[in-house]
């Protein structure tokens, strides 16, 4: 593919120390795990009681073609990477310890799979799918190696992330990051079509992927995650690469009236689901200091800001402040009230933005509806089970409803929150 047809879009960003960027990162597996709650419309800020979590069906921890490997062969947790998409009522599973990925309806049934022949036992109900035939129920073949991200377009074409063998896997001495993964497109069957890296179809490795999107017009945006900053890949559905955006560690935009107080970290960055655009949330801190001394004590919180960027031009139209998180324990007989950056989820049609903080129980859930210049909030939480923590992997979708697949030591639960009906016709 000539790259002279693609846009470049370089920008800045400034991460703090190494060491406080990998506690967040821990901080931020942990939180993934399970969430809500929230809030009907309303003209103002408001809380509502959590909506009921409907659990919708189990899977045994295995590798048989209807159970999730979940552990490796050596019965160890391996890397926990499976990842989950919902369509229509429709469940995506990857399992990179069972080498496959399965479809399954709302009742847990399974429908279809592609796995990996040579890891796989041989499939009991699943018939491979010959040209012509009419079946409901079938399996393909491919040689996964660490099938990760998952995500479907409109055409329920599914692409995912996978690892490549480390003889075909390189390294950027500019980025100083690793090229191990590749993205694979299956067509609505599961017929393997073709891999994209980052300049297309057939491509060199991207760095660390962080998230799949799909977009307006079946475009696919590949969010890579780097030492140096962010890239963001932004395909055509035909696998054309048309954008780049190169986010850098030496800059991002600070709201004028704090540019000489604060400094920011870019926490995430998310695509639109109806339009070529890019939310992207940077939170600023500020030194703090002994004022009997004058000396440097740490840093506290000081805003958290998303910023709205359209793609094809780079330009940020516009940008939304959230509020922080406040979290409040007492310590010498006084309340002490301290404030933290929610982390950004997902965005849903209507340009709503869906943020999350992890409470002593559960998770407590932040949406703001960004086409309001009040920016109309709802807030709200729910609880978790402690058993239910092994590992999480969470899908919102488009029109807002918030799946979940919960491991336990046993089991594999999937469960859905209908968010999506406090948003009316118009959301």
């Amino acid at each position: 593919m000539q790259l002279n047809h693609m846009k470049l879009i370089a920008l800045d960003a400034l991460f703090p120390t190494p060491g406080w960027f990998w506690k967040k990162r821990h901080i931020k597996i942990y939180v993934l795990c399970v969430f809500y709650m929230f809030l009907l419309n309303g003209c103002a800020e408001k809380q509502t009681e959590s909506i009921i979590r409907e659990n919708l069906f189990t899977l045994q921890i295995g590798r048989l073609e209807d159970q999730i490997a979940f552990y490796n062969q050596d019965g160890d947790r391996g890397v926990r990477r499976n990842g989950l998409c919902m369509s229509e009522g429709i469940f995506y599973i990857s399992d990179p310890e069972g080498q496959k990925v399965a479809r399954f309806n709302s009742y847990g049934d399974i429908l279809t799979m592609i796995y990996n022949e040579e890891t796989n036992p041989q499939p009991l109900t699943l018939k491979p799918k010959r040209d012509g035939e009419s079946v409901t129920r079938w399996a393909f073949t491919y040689p996964f190696q660490k099938p990760g991200k998952i995500v479907i377009n409109a055409q329920k074409h599914l692409y995912v992330e996978d690892n490549i063998p480390d003889e075909r896997q390189g390294f950027d001495p500019e980025s100083k990051a690793l090229l191990d993964s590749v993205v694979l497109h299956f067509d609505a069957d599961g017929r393997f079509l073709e891999y994209l890296g980052q300049e297309g179809v057939g491509g060199s490795p991207f760095p660390r992927i962080e998230g799949l999107y799909t977009s307006a017009n079946d475009d696919l945006a590949v969010v890579c995650r780097l030492p140096t900053g962010w890239n963001i890949y932004w395909f055509d559905m035909n696998g054309v690469l048309l954008y780049l955006i190169k986010i850098k560690n030496t800059s991002v935009p600070i709201p004028s009236d704090r540019e000489d107080v604060v400094f920011a970290s870019l926490d995430n960055i998310v695509a639109d689901p109806d339009a070529r655009k890019l939310y992207i949330k940077i939170d600023y801190y500020r030194d703090t200091f002994d004022d009997s001394t004058n000396t440097r004590t740490g840093s506290e919180s000081d805003s958290s800001v998303i910023w709205v960027m359209r793609v094809e031009d780079g330009i940020y139209e516009k940008n939304i402040e959230t509020p922080l998180y406040e979290s409040v324990y007492m310590e010498n007989n006084r309340r002490v009230v301290i404030k933290i950056p929610y982390t950004l989820l997902g965005i849903t049609k209507g340009e709503r933005v869906f943020l999350y903080f992890p409470e002593e129980n559960g998770y407590a859930l932040l949406i703001l509806d960004t086409r309001e210049s009040s920016g109309i909030q709802h807030q709200g939480n729910i609880r978790v089970d402690m058993n239910e923590l092994q590992f999480n992997a969470f899908d919102l979708s488009r029109e807002g409803i918030l799946s979940a697949m919960l491991i336990s030591d046993w089991e594999v639960k999937l469960v859905w929150w209908r968010t999506d009906k406090f948003f009316g016709e118009d959301g």
